[in-house]
């Protein structure tokens, strides 16, 4: 696979760049060894128990960054079903959380946490393959999450070109309503230029 856009959003890149540099290249690299498939979605779905065309892609990707010292990391939180109090707890620690919501008069605050699939050196990766839905939840909630959470400096969100959808021929290389790169940037932008409130690193791969 090949790095064939980026987008920076807030420096997200330029930071990257001069500060992470090793990661940068880790990065680059993860995507050079990751291997796209090579028959198409419809002749792989002929045969029963067999895998899409972005799952394996993703599987890929998991196998090449765990190797690497990436690992998930989870970032616990406690609420109480309202929002009512969450500007007031939002980046306290935890135990901290909790105390508070019970001195407000909240009796059974609920804990709940979030997940990303990778985090090395305060970086986040998302590899998402998945619907359009699943990428706005990455950058709007997830990466945002961990960033105000003081978890991360930035996300990286690695996403498909459009091109890789389906071949020249119009046949469909992977299933509908997979995000892509364009759309995604597309859709940061329309929001302005300082939403979501967090350093990202956006790339756009293709074979």
């Amino acid at each position: 696979m090949r790095i064939v856009e980026t987008y920076s959003h807030l420096n997200g890149e330029e930071a990257l760049l001069h500060h992470k540099r090793s990661i940068c290249d880790e990065v680059s690299e993860a995507i050079r060894k990751a291997e796209a498939p090579t028959k198409d979605l419809h002749a792989r779905k002929k045969r029963p128990g067999a895998e899409s065309s972005e799952s394996l892609i993703k599987g890929r990707f998991h196998q090449i960054l765990k190797e690497s010292g990436w690992k998930p990391k989870r970032c616990p939180y406690f609420g109480n079903g309202n929002g009512k109090y969450l500007n007031d707890i939002a980046g306290l620690p935890l135990r901290t959380q909790r105390q508070y919501l019970i001195a407000e008069g909240v009796s059974q605050p609920r804990i709940s946490y979030l997940q990303t699939d990778f985090v090395k050196d305060r970086i986040a990766i998302e590899v998402q393959f998945g619907k359009y839905a699943f990428v706005a939840f990455d950058l709007f909630v997830k990466h945002l999450l961990f960033y105000s959470g003081d978890l991360i400096d930035l996300g990286i969100e690695i996403l498909p070109m459009k091109s890789m959808l389906s071949d020249p021929a119009g046949g469909r290389r992977m299933s509908t309503g997979i995000a892509y790169f364009e759309g995604e940037v597309y859709n940061i932008l329309r929001h302005g230029r300082n939403s979501p409130p967090v350093p990202l690193l956006v790339i756009g791969i293709a074979p």
